[in-house]
């Protein structure tokens, strides 16, 4: 075995002997062998999860398989692979091996930020456990994609495995890709099947939501093209005239990106309504992905098929939203609940999130999550999702409409995964408040849109160079402090992540301010 420069133990590349017989991807074969992995899947969460010492090996896939073009929206999408680097929290179990792969090489001095953090352990024995691959391949193209079309990469995660028995694949999310994936490495995957992601699309939300009974916005799924938007949209108004704006999402869409608002301004009161609607499509449709035009929305909505539902308003509106995990044996419950931040001219972008929820509604909307989870796990999902809502004030409580299902980890899996790593402790779904092993509450705020031009340009080692000097750092001793992720996007996109441990939420935003005061001050030019 050889040794790269952070230490971490790096695969000699094998010359196969003899080229391998697959199933052909999507067919039957496929997914009857993906469904033996998950099998022996619940073999290892009952046997080897709950052992912390026993030798297993965790293989991270941060691919996010998702729309291109909606992908390549967002700015240095290849470096949201960094996000899951949380996960390197595993790694404070002396026996667990960890493979991490991705597109593109990640600065040692970005690991070594991370195995600094781990509770416990030295960084060396850490880093003995630890293999870092990537694909040299910085395409818009998912991370699963570019390690099919590398057999020897292939091969090489292989050899990194001590015992295959005793070893899985964590993704970002999982598509026919990630299946694929995992039946030519002959690895079961700790995510839900593709078979059943229709169940977390914006029309399987919908559906999801009206089995459990919970409250959600008027609307119409199962919408397949412009016409099916026209008369939803009618129908809307005509079941509720004084309605002003309705949201169009795509099934699949991506952190908003997916979404349009529709302005009924102007709509006539005399019975032209749907004639009127489509005459004015195309002007009155505001697209959130800023690269979109109107001609390429509805393009990608005939292709993803969507939704159209009422545009929930209100003087004091929040978007909460809980965080579920599925284990291998069907049981259920709520990890987490946030105060997501929305932002962009239409709010529908993803810009961070508070955590926990606020303490008036956080058991409710934990309470609905559940509801929703323990449905899903009916059908056979497994894994991290999430449930997003939209929280009105109605006088002295709150009405909550359940808006959709991500199923798979989003933007507060990895802040909640660090915390979790950190501080080994948990959160009380009834209470809203999550509580430290030793019973202290601790908060956070976090974002994955720290941007500013004027940062274009910092490396890595200057922003560790500045967290240190300023004190922006986490504190064990405490259990306090801010952690950087995002790193390896800094220097061209001037974009960052942080998460902000408090005390309090007062506490945790006033890191987080703090972060950008030094931020601002030490790029001033």
């Amino acid at each position: 075995m050889a040794i790269d420069t952070l230490g971490t133990t790096v695969a000699p590349y094998p010359a196969p002997e003899s080229p391998e017989v697959f199933p052909t991807p999507e067919s039957q074969f496929e997914r009857d062998r993906f469904r033996q992995l998950q099998h022996e899947l619940l073999e290892q969460y009952e046997h080897v999860f709950p052992d912390m010492t026993a030798e297993k090996t965790v293989v991270i896939v941060p691919s996010l398989s998702m729309d291109k073009e909606i992908l390549e929206r967002v700015d240095g999408f290849v470096h949201y692979e960094e996000r899951m680097l949380s996960l390197l929290m595993l790694l404070r179990m002396p026996r667990t091996h960890v493979v991490y792969v991705t597109s593109t090489h990640i600065d040692p001095v970005i690991v070594d930020y991370y195995l600094h953090l781990l509770p416990g352990i030295t960084g060396n024995h850490a880093r003995q456990r630890l293999t870092m691959l990537n694909c040299c391949d910085s395409s818009s193209k998912p991370l699963s994609q570019k390690i099919l079309e590398r057999p020897r990469l292939m091969e090489r995660i292989r050899n990194c495995i001590p015992r295959r028995e005793m070893a899985h694949i964590s993704c970002f999310n999982t598509t026919h890709l990630e299946r694929t994936l995992s039946v030519r490495l002959n690895l079961p995957l700790f995510g839900c099947d593709p078979d059943l992601l229709s169940l977390g699309s914006k029309s399987g939300s919908r559906k999801i939501f009206r089995s459990c009974g919970l409250n959600m916005p008027d609307g119409f799924e199962d919408l397949s093209d412009e016409n099916d938007i026209i008369d939803a949209l009618t129908e809307l108004k005509a079941r509720n005239p004084g309605l002003s704006k309705a949201v169009v999402k795509m099934n699949d869409g991506f952190s908003g990106e997916g979404n349009s608002i529709f302005s009924f301004e102007g709509v006539p009161d005399n019975g032209s309504t749907k004639r009127w609607i489509k005459e004015n499509l195309r002007e009155k449709l505001q697209i959130v992905a800023e690269a979109f035009n109107y001609d390429i929305f509805i393009d990608k909505f005939k292709a993803m098929g969507g939704i159209v539902e009422a545009f929930i308003d209100g003087e004091e509106k929040r978007s909460p939203s809980a965080q579920c995990i599925v284990d291998p044996k069907g049981f259920a419950e709520v990890i987490s609940t946030h105060d997501q931040l929305l932002g962009g001219e239409s709010r529908q972008i993803f810009l961070g999130a508070n955590f926990p929820a606020d303490s008036e509604y956080a058991g409710e909307i934990g309470m609905h999550g559940l509801a929703v989870a323990r449905e899903l796990a009916k059908h056979g999902v497994i894994g991290r999702f999430s449930v997003d809502f939209i929280s009105v004030r109605e006088g002295s409580g709150w009405a909550h409409y359940a808006v959709e299902i991500n199923l798979r980890k989003g933007g507060t899996t990895h802040p909640n995964l660090m915390l979790q790593g950190l501080t080994i402790g948990k959160y009380d779904v009834a209470r809203g408040i999550y509580l430290t092993a030793n019973g202290q509450p601790r908060y956070y705020f976090s974002s994955d849109n720290v941007k500013s031009e004027s940062y274009k340009g910092l490396t890595p080692h200057d922003l560790i160079d500045i967290a240190i000097y300023n004190r922006l750092q986490y504190d064990g001793s405490s259990m306090q402090g801010v952690m950087f992720h995002l790193i390896g996007a800094l220097s061209q996109y001037g974009k960052l992540g942080v998460v902000c441990i408090g005390d309090s939420h007062s506490r945790a935003n006033a890191f987080y301010r703090k972060t950008l005061q030094v931020l601002n001050k030490s790029t001033r030019q």
